[in-house]
């Protein structure tokens, strides 16, 4: 099992510049490169202090002078906010630019605050089968003089320009759930992202069987990979520990809170919610997030992995948006490499 680190620039209040937020997230991406993790994830979202990311193609051609090794991914790009020949030329000038590293990663997108405000009107459904049509054109648009006449887009004989390093093209992941979306990853080649969010094992265990029923539903398609996404912590006493799982409990109490879109909104960031709401959200609670999360010490984590591996997974990447300090989160992922990696090493 390979491993990778997911992040983005993140904030809950106005304390700190969009400046050093985005010199700590080029640090943690210098950590995972040269720790030798195989892949960094960064994502798209927009008008959201929350995750501060909007267009994952201009961090990666960053990233792609400050890294040398690890693969750099769309950790994902939302599918309905693209024309399908703008993503296939800004996806295939990035390729040329990290020298054949990048992963693009696609979604449907998860909220609809931004959904109102970049395609008003559009819902989940919606967005899926936008992105249903849109990997297969820009599949087409990479071979090249690939016309299309869809639900959502039309266009004449196009080909991108340029076209990607990584031939036919570089590798696909969609964030699936759904047994559907499962099986249209896999029907369309394309490798598999999953995550569990907040809950437990059990989740990670039903997520992989919906996965192999896909693969199996198309015998004759090469068995993609599928990668699988959690919050992890690598602590260095109990009380490291506790505080980490406090901190995971605080930051899904405003993940659900922008998901459901219901807080008022003031300059990117939603209202902050009071201690007491926090504690009280017992399905949130710090010993859940303990529990279902990848937290605790080198061993516990180990462990933990080496679970996941067998079930299948292909990837483990590290989830580092925690809402953490930069300092907390920078010696987490030095541990991680240092204590817990070493024991995946063939």
């Amino acid at each position: 099992m390979k491993f990778s680190l997911f992040v983005h620039m993140e904030r809950l209040d106005a304390g700190q510049s969009h400046k050093s937020l985005y010199e700590e997230f080029v640090a943690l991406c210098e950590i995972a490169d040269k720790g030798g993790m195989h892949a960094i994830w960064t994502g798209e979202h927009h008008g959201m202090d929350f995750t501060i990311a909007p267009n994952p193609f201009v961090t990666i051609a960053d990233l792609a002078r400050r890294t040398s090794r690890a693969r750099l991914g769309t950790g994902t790009v939302i599918a309905p906010f693209w024309h399908p020949i703008k993503l296939a030329g800004e996806a295939a000038m990035t390729d040329i630019i990290c020298d054949g590293r990048l992963d693009i990663g696609i979604a449907r997108g998860a909220y609809s605050f931004e959904y109102e405000r970049l395609l008003p009107g559009l819902d989940a459904w919606g967005a899926g089968q936008r992105m249903r049509e849109l990997i297969p054109a820009v599949k087409g648009i990479w071979n090249g003089d690939y016309a299309h006449d869809g639900e959502f887009f039309k266009f004449p004989a196009t080909t991108s320009a340029p076209k990607p390093l990584q031939q036919p093209n570089p590798p696909i992941w969609v964030a699936a759930r759904d047994p559907n979306s499962h099986e249209f990853a896999v029907a369309n080649g394309c490798n598999v992202q999953v995550t569990p969010l907040w809950q437990g094992d059990d989740e990670v265990q039903s997520l992989m069987d919906r996965f192999n029923d896909a693969c199996a539903k198309n015998p004759d398609i090469e068995r993609p990979k599928i990668m699988l996404l959690r919050h992890t912590y690598v602590g260095s006493s109990e009380d490291d520990v506790a505080q980490a799982a406090h901190e995971l409990s605080v930051y899904y109490n405003y993940f659900f809170a922008w998901f459901k879109n219901e807080k008022p909104i003031t300059q990117g960031l939603i209202e902050r919610i009071p201690d007491e709401q926090i504690r009280a959200n017992a399905m949130l609670s710090d010993q859940v997030m303990r529990t279902n999360n990848v937290v605790g010490d080198a061993r516990t984590v180990i462990d933990r992995l080496k679970a996941y591996e067998a079930l299948g997974y292909d990837e483990y990447s590290f989830w580092i948006d925690t809402g953490m300090s930069f300092e907390r989160k920078k010696a987490s992922l030095e541990r991680f490499i240092a204590e817990v990696m070493p024991a995946f090493q063939e």
